[in-house]
């Protein structure tokens, strides 16, 4: 492909008739003032889309356009470009046919660009148009670190010797500590992790190897394997920048530190703990820069989201989120807190720790060592006057008492517990020791939830459900059941293999009705569980689960996963 020529991009929207002479100059009038892009400012200011623009370049250049949300990217063939170079010049190799390379760029217009990648790859280019956004999201989703790790991880091991354990202490106040191999491992790992979007990263160290894993939407998968002789270096590092107590090696130990990511702030709660080959590590990644979704935007059903939205903006009652560890909850709390935030409101939350930073609210964080527990700060907070109060947990006796009372004195409650589902949760209150009569006055809602892996759009396929699949969507979805066309994703560059991309939530909903809080205010449970069950009907997270699999958001083996350990 010729090089392209120079091209003004604002007489060439003009001259597509995307763009009129108006808009153009009041556009050009800003970008003086600014000094930032056109395209950048014709963007914001909604006159036209990303994609027009990178439509238009392509037809003027004679390129086709690419969607990368639905390309399979080859790894070897990307890895062409260095990252560093990918970033700078905003282009990534697609396509290797032997004679020349196909190149994806959101400015075909850069010359420079250009000449520069024509002279790294060595061979001629055909270019290829993209929107800038979606070329980074594939730059984060398609340059891995594993090798990078595995690389850092033997040169660590080189460093220490024979010795099965180095003295790291010294690094938090060494000059040039940000050059010591660990460290530069250790960034890896978290640059690594936030681009697969992991929430947990897990150091293990097993007899012969150290073992690092990521979780990612909700599973596991196995990072690099290393020599087990750097664990002990890697831990200590990690207690160093977390405050732990680096002598004690016995005794579980817990902590957070803070760490920027491409200028993005990242929180990572630490958790160690001995095992037979020493201290296994396991770290959350709380992104502080991802913000807080929408109640509209977690996957809530349109009716229940209706009922939520009266019931959490009445002024008194308890409002329950429940599900296993890493089921969503603190998500769904915080997407109604960031509707119920307004000026109007006091908003105090008490959690361990405070996931998510949101303007407005009073948020504290509990710290048992001093014995700020939840139930001590639960009541101080009731004295600052607040309209609404998240409670992050109820762990105990006093606090869902405290809380209750509170619900009972004009005061919205919002809290979470660990239960399998809604119709169960009135009756752990109870096992906790809340009165009934709280219980049955108290509580408005109880919505119970899980996490389901969304099919990858990359690489999404029909498929055909195996006989145990199609005999769980029959119990769900009966005789419509074949009426739909069911999905699985076939795994690409894009999902790293696994046919998922993200995950969204399935939801059943307990509203305390008449008939259910008479059925709370008697003694028999089962009877209460029943009637309970009766007002939920059909609308299930097992049935919510496979209405996701019927409509292709997800598979029917996900769907199956998750209610597998739910009741029928």
């Amino acid at each position: 492909m010729a090089r392209p020529e120079k091209i003004r991009l604002g007489d060439l929207l003009v001259q597509q008739k995307l763009l009129t002479e108006v808009h153009l100059k009041a556009c050009l009038d800003e970008q003086k003032k600014t000094g930032r892009r056109l395209g950048n400012v014709l963007i914001e200011k909604k006159f036209i889309t990303e994609e027009q623009i990178s439509r238009a370049l392509a037809r003027q250049i004679g390129a086709v356009y690419i969607d990368l949300k639905h390309y399979n990217f080859k790894r070897e063939v990307v890895a062409k470009l260095p990252e560093t170079q990918a970033r700078r010049f905003r282009a990534m190799v697609l396509e290797d046919t032997g004679q020349n390379y196909t190149v994806a760029m959101a400015d075909p217009t850069d010359l420079n660009a250009y000449d520069e990648i024509t002279r790294l790859l060595k061979r001629d280019i055909e270019l290829a148009v993209v929107t800038e956004t979606e070329l980074l999201r594939a730059i984060d989703r398609s340059y891995r670190r594993t090798e990078q790790i595995t690389g850092l991880a033997q040169e660590l091991g080189a460093d220490m010797g024979d010795a099965a354990v180095a003295d790291f202490g010294a690094l938090t106040t060494s000059p040039g500590a940000e050059e010591a191999p660990v460290v530069k491992l250790l960034q890896t790992v978290f640059e690594d992790a936030t681009q697969a979007r992991a929430s947990d990263v897990h150091i293990e160290p097993q007899e012969k190897k150290l073992q690092i894993r990521f979780r990612i939407d909700g599973v596991l998968h196995l990072q690099t394997e290393t020599d087990s002789k750097i664990a002990s270096a890697v831990v200590l590092r990690l207690k160093l920048m977390s405050g732990l107590d680096i002598s004690e090696k016995r005794m579980p130990q817990d902590g957070r530190f803070a760490i920027k990511i491409r200028n993005v702030a990242v929180d990572v709660r630490i958790s160690t703990m001995p095992t037979q080959y020493g201290e296994s590590v396991v770290m959350r990644l709380l992104n502080q820069g991802s913000g807080i979704l929408g109640l509209d935007n977690i996957g809530i059903p349109a009716d229940m989201l209706v009922k939520i939205r009266e019931v959490i903006h009445r002024p008194s009652g308890m409002v329950l989120v429940t599900g296993p560890t890493g089921s969503g909850k603190t998500t769904t709390l915080y997407a109604a807190l960031n509707e119920l935030n307004t000026p109007e409101r006091k908003i105090i939350t008490v959690e361990d720790p405070v996931e998510y930073r949101l303007p407005g609210i009073n948020q504290v964080q509990i710290n048992e060592k001093i014995e700020l527990t939840f139930d001590r700060v639960l009541r101080a907070a009731l004295r600052q006057d607040p309209d609404v109060v998240l409670v992050g947990e109820m762990r105990d006796e006093n606090t869902v008492e405290t809380g209750l009372r509170a619900s009972m004195t004009g005061h919205m409650v919002f809290s979470t517990l660990h239960t399998n589902d809604a119709s169960s949760t009135p009756v752990r209150l109870l096992d906790m020791g809340a009165p009934r009569y709280m219980v049955a006055l108290s509580l408005q809602l109880v919505i119970a939830q899980r996490l389901v892996r969304v099919i990858c759009e990359s690489c999404i396929a029909d498929y055909q459900p195996l006989p145990t699949e199609h005999e769980f969507l029959r119990s769900e979805l009966g005789d419509t059941v074949d009426q739909h066309t069911y999905k699985r994703g076939q795994g690409c560059s894009y999902c790293n293999g696994t046919g998922y991309l993200g995950r969204t939530g399935v939801y059943e909903m307990l509203e305390m009705t008449k008939p259910v809080v008479e059925a709370a205010n008697q003694e028999d449970v089962q009877k209460f569980i029943q009637v309970a069950r009766q007002q939920l009907g059909k609308h299930t997270l097992r049935n919510h689960a496979a209405q996701l699999a019927a409509a292709g958001r997800t598979s029917p083996e996900e769907a199956m996963r998750v209610s597998s350990q739910l009741a029928e």
